[in-house]
């Protein structure tokens, strides 16, 4: 697998005949000055999470940048107790991906796909896999292309 983090998610997604845009885009402090940079609202703007089953496997959770992960619906999305997030050095571990810039497409290892319900119809921002890039994608396309579950799987933040 190639080791550059943007040509690993360029090959992956030609792989699965999914088209991606990426683009170069100056470092955000925030997801609302991110989404601001990108001229996106912070819904836009969809978060990958890796999370970790109690059986050291991962799962990714594509949850939308105005919305927070809800454990209660994904852990009974997932039919299992207990779920939680991996220190940074085990995410990097399990995707080949810097907490930050992870995205399924690329991924070293090809994890479940979890998306919330509420990004399924739009075009969605997300990490490219290298800081200071931005990957731009149909929702929809990246759902078929990953097998993805669709599900409620957040709740509005605060």
């Amino acid at each position: 697998m190639n080791p550059d983090p943007l040509d690993r998610v360029r090959d992956a997604a030609a792989s699965r005949g999914l088209a991606i845009e990426l683009r170069e885009r100056p470092a955000a402090n925030s997801l609302p000055e991110a989404a601001a940079l990108l001229g996106l609202q912070p819904a836009d703007i969809v978060k990958t999470l890796v999370v970790k089953r109690s059986d050291d496997t991962f799962l990714f959770a594509l949850i939308p940048g105005d919305r927070a992960i809800s454990w209660p619906l994904l852990r009974t999305v997932v039919g299992v107790n207990k779920l939680q997030l991996p220190a940074p050095e085990l995410a990097l571990a399990a995707t080949g991906y810097e907490r930050g810039t992870i995205v399924p497409i690329g991924s070293t290892t090809d994890w479940p796909v979890f998306a919330d319900t509420s990004i399924v119809g739009r075009r969605i921002a997300m990490g490219a896999g290298a800081h200071g890039y931005s990957l731009f994608v149909d929702a929809d396309e990246l759902i078929a292309a990953y097998g993805a579950t669709v599900a409620e799987i957040s709740q509005p933040t605060g």
